[in-house]
């Protein structure tokens, strides 16, 4: 079995919240011409790739559930591939892959009826993390993960990537505890250094 790591898409490889500062509901991402890679984050994915790391992506797409949004392409499964594609042209043009791409479209509080339930996909919930693991034959014992938000990282703890593992990416370390460090280029080496 292969050891992984894991990462948030959203502001962790993509500079999501400046791109949608303008809509209803910024950091939701569904129009691919807005795409941004955040500064570094090819250059990192591409050292997972050349390391050996199965690298998986992991989004929250919960919009889908929620709807159509003011000034902005639907929010549908649709676009959401098309913003995953564009976000794989882009590492791709810097020698950087992602292995595999899991999104959730559910939300509890949704609208689109096909799409509005809690899911173990949801973050926190583990399953797109222990989807990847069955169907990729990972090792999640020896795997890691990285994003942005808090549940990201217990995503990642609740599927049994371990504690010291899953890193939080902040610009500062708050006052709380967990790993962190600033962008996922920092992660890479905390991985790269274990």
């Amino acid at each position: 079995m292969r050891a992984a790591v894991f990462l948030d898409r959203d502001d962790t490889i993509t500079d999501s919240h400046p791109a949608t500062s303008h809509l209803e509901r910024p950091g939701d991402l569904f129009d691919p011409e807005l795409v941004r890679l955040l500064p570094g984050a090819a250059a990192a994915i591409a050292r997972l790739n050349r390391a050996g790391f199965v690298v998986v992506c992991f989004t929250s797409q919960g919009g889908v559930a929620r709807g159509p949004m003011a000034n902005s392409p639907p929010a549908t499964i649709a676009q959401v591939e098309r913003v995953n594609d564009r976000v794989r042209e882009l590492l791709a043009k810097d020698g950087a892959r992602l292995d595999a791409l899991y999104y959730c479209p559910f939300h509890p509080k949704g609208v689109v009826p096909r799409f509005t339930r809690e899911d173990t996909w949801r973050k926190p919930g583990p399953g797109m993390i222990l989807t990847a693991a069955a169907e990729l034959g990972l090792d999640i014992s020896q795997s890691w993960a990285a994003g942005d938000m808090a549940r990201d990282v217990e995503a990642a703890i609740n599927a049994g990537v371990s504690k010291a593992r899953a890193i939080r990416l902040h610009p500062r370390q708050p006052d709380e505890g967990g790993v962190w460090a600033l962008d996922l280029a920092g992660a890479v080496e905390m991985m790269l250094r274990a």
